[in-house]
Formats: C-alpha cells, sequence, structure tokens
C-alpha cells in the first residue's frame, strides 16, 4: 500500500483514539458527578481510556514514528474540535451588581 495512504489511515485511527478517549472523559464526567464514588469512576476511566489509547498508539505505529506522528496529529486535532464544541461562552450575557453582604460597623 502507499505510504501516503498508510499515513492517512493512521490520522484517521487517531482521530479514533481521541473520539473514544475525550467521549470516554465527557461520559465519565457526567456520571462521576452525579456518583457515591467519583474517585473510583475518574480513576478507573482514567486508567482504562489512557490504556486504550496507549495501546491504539502502539499498534497504530507498528514500529515506524512516522506512523506514530500521524496518529498523534489526529488524537489531537480532535481534541482540538472537542474544546470548540464544548467551550462555553466567555461573554456573560448580562451584568449583575454585586450586593454588599458586608456586616456594617
Amino acid at each position: 500500500m502507499n505510504e501516503t495512504w498508510i499515513l492517512i489511515l493512521a490520522g484517521l485511527a487517531g482521530a479514533a483514539l481521541g473520539a473514544l478517549f475525550f467521549g470516554g472523559l465527557w461520559w465519565t464526567i457526567r456520571k462521576g458527578t452525579s456518583s457515591q464514588r467519583p474517585a473510583l469512576w475518574f480513576f478507573g476511566s482514567f486508567l482504562l481510556r489512557t490504556s486504550l489509547t496507549l495501546a491504539g498508539f502502539y499498534q497504530v505505529a507498528g514500529g515506524h514514528w512516522q506512523r506514530l506522528l500521524a496518529c498523534l496529529v489526529g488524537f489531537v486535532m480532535v481534541r482540538l474540535i472537542v474544546m470548540q464544541l464544548t467551550r462555553t461562552a466567555q461573554q456573560p450575557t448580562a451584568w449583575v451588581a454585586e450586593a454588599d453582604h458586608a456586616p456594617e460597623s
């Protein structure tokens, strides 16, 4: 197979790994915040997501640094897309006057 196609497939595999990693992170945050044991959710998810991602990188690279780099680029591209999609509004919709709660002397 042409090396260019292999690098494109490695980039797509990296994008799939990124979607798995960041999708799992999103799911963990939703489940972990309402759980009785959030530390278990977050730690377990971290171990699983990291293990799967590193194993995927290892398989895709196959001993070639060019494939590893293409995979990493796909992973980072998904990260940037996820950050853009989940970004909250930077500007407040309305300014609320602060209340003075200091005790009077």
